[in-house]
């Protein structure tokens, strides 16, 4: 734990390549794995964080494979597979209602290029809903067995997804930070995009141009008043701005 006066790190890493990302599939809450390219990015975050001397106390991760496999396989890298580790379904990825298990392009010419971009990079337009009957609408799932059926989405805005996010942030993370624990965090895109938000204080234009890419460690130095300190991303920094690029541009027509 850090000592009094000291900064504190926050580590977000957003799940390595699914294989619905190989794809350009609408994701969202449907639980599918890494693919081979994934496992091999989360190996190389762990690495990437244990090179960097990072360390952490606590763990916290959705309720979906990629992102808990993502940490599994970055804490077998860095040797800290005892690290506790917290699930939770509010940090689950934005909720993409009846486009989950679309092809993006193939979406994007049905529907034109601007109106998949309105659905996925706007802050406060959701895609279709599901309709509750639905075999996608998770709340008949097993892994939301415990939670309340009138708390499980059939779809969701950013907006939404932030105000899911950012309580649970503030009401559960944040303390332990402040009490002096390291906490790492793998999830997703989006839920990594409203945590982001909360911790920049970004408005809703703000955070709609941000692009988080997969299995790179987003480090934060914090303040003990949550000022940003210091702000990077590990690794290849040219490498890092064509994962960005290729998050940008999914979504768009191919030729």
């Amino acid at each position: 734990m850090r000592q009094p006066q000291e900064s504190m790190k926050l580590v977000l890493l957003r799940h390595g390549q699914s294989e619905w990302n190989r794809l350009n599939l609408f994701t969202g809450w449907t639980d599918v794995d890494l693919s081979d390219q994934g496992r091999e990015e989360a190996k190389a975050a762990g690495m990437l964080m244990k090179e960097a001397g990072l360390d952490f106390d606590v763990c916290y991760t959705s309720y979906l494979k990629r992102a808990i496999h993502t940490l599994n396989l970055a804490l077998e890298s860095m040797d800290r597979e005892w690290l506790p580790v917290i699930k939770t379904w509010k940090l689950n990825e934005r909720h993409y209602g009846a486009l989950q298990g679309l092809n993006k392009s193939e979406t994007a010419q049905k529907y034109g290029e601007e109106q998949v971009r309105v659905w996925r990079r706007s802050y406060d337009v959701c895609p279709p809903a599901l309709e509750e009957h639905d075999e996608r609408n998770a709340a008949n799932q097993d892994q939301y067995r415990n939670v309340d059926r009138s708390e499980v989405p059939l779809t969701e805005s950013l907006e939404i997804t932030v105000r899911r996010v950012k309580p649970y942030f503030e009401s559960e993370i944040k303390p332990r930070m402040l009490a002096g624990e390291r906490a790492l965090i793998a999830a997703h895109g989006n839920s990594l995009r409203a945590l982001v938000m909360t911790l920049e204080g970004l408005s809703p234009e703000e955070i709609v141009g941000v692009n988080i890419p997969t299995g790179v460690p987003l480090v934060y130095e914090l303040s003990e008043d949550m000022r940003i300190l210091d702000k990077r991303y590990l690794g290849d920094q040219e490498a890092l701005r064509s994962k960005i690029d290729a998050v940008k541009n999914q979504g768009k027509k191919r030729s």
